[in-house]
Parts: C-alpha cells; structure tokens; sequence
C-alpha cells in the first residue's frame, strides 16, 4: 500500500495542532486537515482575566484605594471597561490565529490544508479534500465539538446564543443587561462570574443538584457560595422545560420559575464535529455525544485514532493534548500506550480558581472501604500569602489512604491551577502524602497550603493509634523525669 504521509490529522482544534507538531519534531510526515478555526475559547479565557482585574479594582476600596471620580455614569464605565476588554480580546486571539496559520505551521514541516473532507474505502482507506486524497499509514480524529442543543419547547423560536458565539455576538455592541444560562458546564460557571463582573443580571440554572456534577460536593457548595456573592443567582435542580417571547421579553420557565430576561445562553454539553467525515465508510461508530474508542484511543476501524472533545467529556485543553500525546505515538508507532487519567488535573477558571485531579471523597469511598479513606482538609485562611493578598476564600481537600496514597486532589483557591500540578506530579510518581508535609515551601506562597494539608495525615493517624499515644506519653514522662 502505497502511502503519503505517516498520519493525517483532521481538525483545526488545539489538540491537532499539538499532535501536528509533535509529528513533525519525531521526523514523521503529517498533514493537517483544518477548516474554518474557531477562537472563541481565547475571548472566554481573555475576558475571564480582565473580570477577575475589573473585580480587584472593585475590592480596592477595601484596602482605602478610591479611583478617581469623574461625571461618567457606572453604565458608561461598564460600557467602555466591556469594549476596552472585547478589544484585548481579538487582539489575543489574533496573535494565536497568526502561531498557527498554515504558513507557520507549514515552515515547521507541517503539510497545512484549509478545508473540509471526507473518508473514503475505496480502492483504499484516503480522506478526500480540495480535490485531492490524503493516503496515509494512519489518521488522527482531533474535529473537536460544538454545543449540543437541548430539545426545550420554544427555544428555537425565542433565540439563544451558545459557547462558540457568545463572545462575537457583543464585539462593537452594548452586552445585554439581564441574562440566564442554562446547563452546568464549567465554561458556563466561568462566563455567568465574568458578565455578574462587567454589571450584568445573571442567573445560572442547572438540573443537578450542585453546580457541577462531577464536583466534590463539598467544593462545589463552596464555589456555588462564592458565585452568590458577587451577584449570580444559582438555581439548582431545576430542568428548564420552556422558553417563550411575551411582550417582546424572553422568559424561562426552569422548575418552579418563571424568570425573565434579555439574553440566554445555552451551556447545556457539547457534541463532537463528525456528521460530514463520512466514518461508516471508514467502519468507524459513534454516539451522539462521542467516537467510540479503546483505551489506546483506536476507533473502531484501528488505523484510525481520535483524541480531544471528539471522544466525550469536558473541553479541558491539557486533557485533549494529553490524548493527542498517546494517540499519536500510538499512530505513529505500536498501540501500547493507554490512557490514564488518574494523574491529569483540569481547573475551571472562576474566581477563586477550581481545580481537581483524581479521586473526589465521594469516588474514593465507592473504590475503597471508607475505613481506608482519610479525608485531608485546609482552608486558605491560614495561608500568610492569602491574608496578604486578601484572597483567603477556599479550601485545599486531599483524599489519600492510610498508607499514605494520594488519590486525589481539590483545591478551590488563589493559584489553584498552579498548585494542582504539583499533586498531579505525585499522584503520577506515586509519593507518598508524607513527603509532602515535610515540603518546606518559600514563605510566604501559596505552597504552604499543600503541606498544612498533608500534615494532617499524620496527625488523624495519630488520633487513631491509642498504643503509640500512650507510648509517646511515657516516653516523654520519663525523659522529663530523668535527670
């Protein structure tokens, strides 16, 4: 058979072009398929951090910094602080746009092809663009998702925006005043704190009972309390069952409620780019939401592998590159590789910051015999580097077993994304929650939370062992009284 390319990857998502230049970096030859590229995840994460400063500007009363008065009203400062940020946005977005352009990717030694295509079996398996065919030894799924719109009466009729629009909707215009998020989904947490940030009304409705359902419940209450707080309302377990338009207002029937409002967001999931591949042709199946594939990530016709958002779950970037890692060496050279994702952390970017790894309590406790399971517990109150920085909302949780095993992490705090990694690290190299404690990180940081939490290892085990306490209490009986 005569080929190509070693891999052709289709999908102009993050993870492709991870998989493309790691391709090329291993002296394989790979072609990149893409279409149109979406970068509407770089305004989300560009305005997430600019309402995290337009808060911070916020609390600086708090420490007796007043900003200048001027005749502006606080709706023109909104107005012009929400232009100002949909600006730094593009601007970000552009730069990325430019990293990966097919000219850049192309002096890289990647083979840049803008367009969409198809599989085709025969006379052999090719994917077909631009009136060209692709024969390669193996190909790599890498299409990502778009939103998936739930089936509710009178939505389509009424309006709505989704994820990948959002942000280009407002460029240039006035952001709606008054708006309801429907669906639990960590980019929809995110986005309902940034627009209650820039002034807006925000109610966020999800059918579970806590704002995420893969959440430690714990966590999860917490960061529900935080959302309340700085104006978004939280409604949970309540399914929204209708949408109308009466008098020219859109209203929501969620539950009980009836709830008016200018805007909706749909953030309900998100299902994979697949129905133009043609993959019944190639003998590859999948569901609504999801490739079917095997731990190695092979789809069902095993030359073909997927990676990202196009195979299920949440759209974490370092979870897609991560797969993008293990399909692509498995493409590239023998399926033996297979996912793991004990040891892979993911955050959601509110404030305070949210990330998790491993086992939640609840998950170790249906694993495990709840008398092997030890629940470590801080909060960042007693971290010097949160009272300085006035950021002591959150809580550190690690769930270990009595042997000391780390099986999970959440932590729901200032630097959360950045501490996180370092459990991952020893969820992943399997040390031990005892060496840990006896980290001895820079004072004052952030670090500090991770050894308070860890020493609380030893001290439960000690409140467990009687014979050692009476052992220990002898033994310094008699060494006071020895003289």
């Amino acid at each position: 058979m005569t080929v190509d390319y070693d891999v052709v990857i289709i999908g102009g998502s993050l993870a492709g072009y991870y998989a493309a230049l790691a391709a090329t970096q291993l002296r394989a030859t790979v072609a990149l398929v893409q279409p149109k590229v979406d970068y509407g995840f770089t305004h989300h994460y560009a305005l997430t951090e600019i309402g995290k400063v337009a808060q911070k500007l916020k609390d600086a009363a708090g420490f007796g910094i007043h900003a200048t008065h001027t005749d502006t009203s606080k709706e023109c400062q909104i107005s012009m602080a929400w232009q100002e940020a949909m600006l730094y946005a593009q601007c970000v977005a552009s730069n990325l746009q430019e990293q990966y352009s097919p000219a850049i990717l192309a002096a890289q030694g990647v083979d840049a092809i803008v367009g969409s295509g198809q599989f085709q079996s025969s006379p052999q398996l090719a994917f077909a663009v631009n009136n060209r065919l692709l024969r390669a030894r193996t190909y790599l799924l890498a299409s990502g998702s778009r939103p998936e719109i739930p089936e509710i009466e009178g939505l389509q009729a009424t309006g709505y925006l989704t994820l990948s629009n959002i942000w280009q909707s407002f460029q240039g215009a006035t952001l709606p005043k008054n708006w309801v998020i429907i669906g639990g989904i960590p980019q929809g947490i995110e986005i309902a704190q940034t627009l209650a940030r820039f002034g807006c009304n925000v109610t966020l409705v999800v059918k579970h009972p806590y704002v995420l359902p893969y959440l430690d419940p714990e966590i999860a209450t917490l960061l529900q309390a935080q959302l309340e707080v700085e104006g978004v309302r939280v409604l949970t377990e309540k399914p929204v069952t209708q949408v109308r338009v009466i008098e020219n207002k859109k209203w929501i029937q969620a539950g009980d409620k009836a709830i008016e409002t200018d805007e909706i967001l749909v953030a309900t999931g998100q299902q994979p780019n697949l129905e133009f591949l043609n993959l019944a042709t190639a003998g590859v199946k999948w569901h609504r939401r999801s490739l079917v594939v095997n731990d190695k990530l092979q789809t069902t016709n095993h030359r073909i592998y997927a990676c990202g958002d196009v195979i299920g779950g949440y759209d974490f970037a370092n979870i897609a590159n991560y797969e993008a890692k293990i399909a692509l060496n498995n493409a590239l050279f023998f399926p033996r590789l297979g996912v793991n994702y004990s040891s892979i952390p993911w955050t959601i970017f509110s404030a305070p910051m949210l990330a998790q790894v491993g086992l939640t309590e609840v998950q170790a406790k249906r694993q495990f015999r709840r008398d092997e399971i030890l629940v470590l517990r801080q909060y960042f109150k007693t971290v010097a580097a949160a009272q300085l920085r006035d950021e002591t909302t959150g809580m550190c949780k690690l769930i270990v077993l009595r042997n000391g095993e780390i099986l999970g992490a959440s932590i729901l705090g200032a630097e959360a994304r950045e501490l996180i990694n370092l459990i991952a690290l020893a969820i992943s190299q399997k040390i031990k929650v005892k060496h840990l404690a006896n980290l001895s990180p820079a004072y004052p940081s952030f670090s500090e939370i991770l050894e308070q939490t860890a020493r609380e290892w030893s001290k439960q085990k000690l409140n467990t062992n009687i014979p050692l306490q009476e052992f220990l209490e002898g033994f310094f009986h008699f060494r006071r009284n020895c003289n």
